[in-house]
């Protein structure tokens, strides 16, 4: 008789390109969300939860870097019928939503949300395919001030997480001045935009890489293409080295202040029509920015920035981080990109077929995490629970009674459930829950109507540096009145004791 395979045991570790969050990460998160909501709701904007899954068709094909809309987004086919995928971001849901109960809502309808995107795409070194986007978006707006308020707002919300003016700049373009430019290059026709679509996503998606790769890395995905350090080939947009010249000199089109910048955006989209309204709808940026006293120390015009999502119709927005943190190697580096956003007049179009402008932005929340992390004003220490330890089974019901008082004074508290039969162990538990308190009633403490009250995080200061004299007088640990419990915690979690 032919001997049964044994089933192999499934690995326990996350697919390629995902990872676990825990407590504190998970807190941490919960905490700056809360952040940016109070300035999205501040500036009037109001939430929206929409579905993590989209059908395919409802999603389109806007992301960077592929040719297919099913490429770069988890989907799959229900019954023989619709294929569904997982949202990709959260704009174009919005689209969706907003296509779907535009009657019911006002216009301009302005919204938040706030939740996790998932893209199939190749995972690297802090590079997830789920992560958090924190979004906010004005839908029925043409007006280039919904544009400017985009961008002060951004500003205002990365100061109220902690990051403070002069570690962050909110970079501005405009799609339109780029697409000037292009027609200049001879890449992009007004009288057929459908020509040509296939190398000016090559162009866009090169200079969306401008500080991966530098100039000439950028230089040569405009050309023929371009061989990266494992040797792997990228093919170029085919641009004759004159229209590359052209494309380059927009991307080295900034100056000392944005008067200039502009000056020089003029000259280079020359007689284009669509370039001249771009040029001019960065002026209008520029002045309401000003007037709201929002200087070139937090937001700038910068022809570097073109996002490589393809629904971008007018001005586009990109919050950089100025500081400097160090690799896994040592190596000192900005940390970049931690928002983008802009103009998108053509996405609800897509449902309704009639043209709703749109403008917003996305904040990456896990990349603006790991900012504050790295430059310290992050910690990942949080404070755990109260743990009451269990010296004797039978009085479990005192031990529920005290977690229910302190819980009753908004003081986090469990009881341990574990075996309590090694004391040790509690105590260990308590350290591994980076619990701040230790309550400890005996027998003979509860006789006296009393308990002990250990102080974990004072205790483990004393054991640092503590000789063994002072060790033993336990300054950590002391002994007070049963009906004192509440107070006495809160004295220590308060920094009293």
């Amino acid at each position: 008789m032919a001997k049964v395979k044994k089933q192999p045991r499934p690995k326990a570790e996350p697919p390629k390109g995902f990872r676990d969050y825990f407590g504190p990460e998970v807190t941490q998160r919960k905490a700056m969300l809360e952040q940016i909501a109070k300035v999205y709701h501040l500036y009037g904007f109001e939430a929206l939860e929409s579905s993590a899954v989209e059908t395919v068709e409802a999603l389109g094909k806007f992301l960077p870097d592929v040719d297919r809309p099913n490429e770069g987004v988890f989907a799959w086919q229900e019954d023989e019928a619709d294929w569904l995928a997982l949202r990709y971001d959260l704009t174009a849901p919005l689209a969706r939503v907003y296509a779907q109960h535009r009657n019911d809502l006002p216009t301009p309808y302005r919204r938040y949300a706030m939740g996790p995107v998932w893209r199939d795409e190749k995972p690297g070194p802090g590079r997830f395919r789920q992560f958090y986007q924190c979004d906010a978006d004005t839908v029925g707006a043409a007006s280039v001030a919904a544009d400017a308020e985009i961008c002060s707002m951004l500003s205002d919300t990365l100061e109220a997480v902690g990051i403070p003016r002069g570690d962050y700049i909110c970079r501005v373009n405009n799609r339109k001045v780029l697409n000037g430019v292009m027609e200049v290059a001879g890449v992009l026709d007004p009288a057929d935009p459908g020509r040509l679509s296939h190398e000016r996503g090559i162009v866009l998606r090169a200079i969306d890489k401008l500080d991966r790769l530098g100039f000439d890395g950028v230089r040569a995905l405009l050309g023929e293409g371009r061989k990266d350090e494992s040797g792997d080939f990228t093919k170029g947009a085919g641009l004759s080295a004159e229209q590359a010249d052209t494309v380059m000199a927009f991307m080295e089109a900034k100056r000392s202040d944005g008067p200039a910048t502009v000056a020089r955006l003029r000259e280079l989209v020359g007689a284009s029509e669509t370039g001249k309204q771009g040029v001019q709808e960065l002026e209008t940026i520029a002045e309401l920015m000003d007037a709201q006293g929002y200087g070139a120390d937090r937001i700038e015009v910068d022809p570097s920035v073109v996002r490589g999502l393809g629904y971008y119709t007018g001005p586009v927005f990109e919050a950089e981080l100025t500081f400097e943190i160090h690799d896994e190697k040592g190596r000192p580096r900005q940390f970049g990109s931690v928002a983008g956003g802009g103009r998108y007049d053509d996405l609800v179009k897509r449902f309704t077929g009639q043209a709703v402008p749109a403008t917003g932005i996305s904040i990456g929340v896990d990349r603006l995490l790991a900012a504050l992390h790295a430059k310290g004003r992050l910690h990942a220490e949080v404070r755990g629970p109260v743990v009451v330890t269990v010296m004797d089974r039978d009085r479990m019901a005192a031990y529920q009674s005290m977690v229910g008082e302190l819980r009753a004074a908004g003081i986090r508290a469990e009881v341990y459930l574990g075996n309590p039969k090694n004391f040790g162990n509690q105590l260990k538990y308590a350290d591994k829950r980076r619990s701040p308190v230790a309550i400890i009633e005996g027998s003979d403490e509860a006789a006296r109507g009393v308990l002990q009250i250990k102080d974990l995080v004072l205790g483990a200061k004393i054991a640092e540096t503590a000789t063994h004299e002072e060790w033993k007088d336990q300054p950590a640990q002391r002994e007070v009145a049963r009906g004192d419990l509440v107070a006495e915690v809160r004295k220590i979690l308060a920094g009293e004791a």
